[in-house]
């Protein structure tokens, strides 16, 4: 797995964001960026290289809105996105799948669900199967 990953964190929460690029870098990844927001992170998608999001589905509207502004662009529309989630509620989640993210992990993280679900990710990914690069299960 290429630790060299360019990952953007997005998320309202400044201690969220931080906390997570902390369990990403013990994870092994420390090639990473912040975003305060949907509204900030796509000119910063646009702008930079990046391989992979990480996003927090606290706020529904701004996440989903962000994933389907992303796949929907020429540019970024394979972008592999993480939506971290407080608790697993299938009528959350349903919007999750139907925007095409590639997968969710439940709060609290850790860095090995992190390292698990980024490698998972990316497995599915270069399987060039697109039925398989959504995957919403815990």
């Amino acid at each position: 797995m290429n630790k060299d990953l360019k990952i953007l964190i997005i998320g309202d929460s400044p201690t969220g964001r931080r906390t997570t690029k902390s369990l990403l870098r013990d994870a092994g990844y420390s090639n990473t960026e912040e975003a305060d927001g949907g509204a900030t992170a796509l000119p910063i998608l646009e702008r930079g290289r990046y391989d992979f999001v990480i996003t927090d589905l606290n706020k529904p509207s701004m996440s989903i809105d962000l994933l389907q502004k992303v796949r929907a662009h020429d540019q970024l529309g394979a972008l592999p996105f993480l939506m971290t989630v407080a608790e697993v509620k299938r009528e959350q989640l349903v919007p999750v799948e139907q925007a095409d993210a590639n997968h969710f992990i439940t709060k609290p993280l850790t860095a090995s669900d992190l390292k698990a679900k980024i490698e998972k990710i990316f497995t599915k990914v270069e399987s060039a199967d697109p039925a398989e690069t959504c995957l919403v299960e815990g």
